[in-house]
């Protein structure tokens, strides 16, 4: 079974997350930041990733910290769900309309961490989240996933749209890149190693 348990403490904050690679994009648990707890949640759908996430954060400073953190236990559960990458798709893509909006999100689990981020909300704010933050948690995933992820704007419009355009799409493409391939036996690289 593709599964992952995560515990992070750190002095800014302190994080439990689980994380089923073969689920049915179950969410539970919460981070105390609203705004990104919708869109943990929406991942977790889209990707049909059964995802808890429980985060205790020092909120009271700013989401930063919790936001960017999760991030980084996300990816390390993303890791170590995967193993060595036998079997897997590797490559997925979603152009994700929002409304006005369409974002194009592409990845490669390809073990060479890298974000290319064109979405304009760095200003914005969704409630009380800072748009920018939402950089920094695909950031944080990259980093600690071995995602090459490419999100790109087409069309722009309202900021949480933009938002969740981004985190339904880039959930859309790790469901493809995750789906194992019968027809691929070993690692998805002329390398043999991901």
């Amino acid at each position: 079974m593709r599964t992952a348990n995560i515990a992070r403490k750190t002095k800014e904050t302190d994080i439990k997350l689980e994380l089923n690679l073969d689920g049915t994009g179950a969410f539970s648990g919460t981070t105390s930041v609203g705004f990104f707890d919708h869109m943990l949640e929406l991942m977790a759908r889209h990707a049909l990733f059964d995802l808890t996430v429980n985060c205790v954060g020092d909120t009271h400073v700013d989401d930063h910290h919790t936001v960017e953190d999760v991030g980084i236990a996300l990816g390390q559960a993303l890791t170590a769900a995967l193993g060595d990458k036998r079997g897997i798709t590797r490559y997925g893509s979603c152009h994700l309309p929002m409304d006005e909006c369409l974002v194009l999100c592409a990845l490669d689990i390809s073990g060479r961490p890298l974000l290319v981020w064109d979405l304009p909300v760095r200003f914005a704010r969704m409630g009380t989240f800072e748009g920018e933050l939402c950089e920094e948690f695909f950031r944080a995933l990259c980093l600690h996933g071995g995602l090459n992820l490419h999100v790109k704007t087409i069309t722009p419009g309202n900021a949480h749209h933009l938002a969740e355009a981004a985190f339904k799409g880039t959930a859309r493409a790790l469901r493809q890149a995750v789906t194992v391939d019968r027809r691929e036996p070993g690692v998805p690289s002329t390398k043999g190693l991901l």
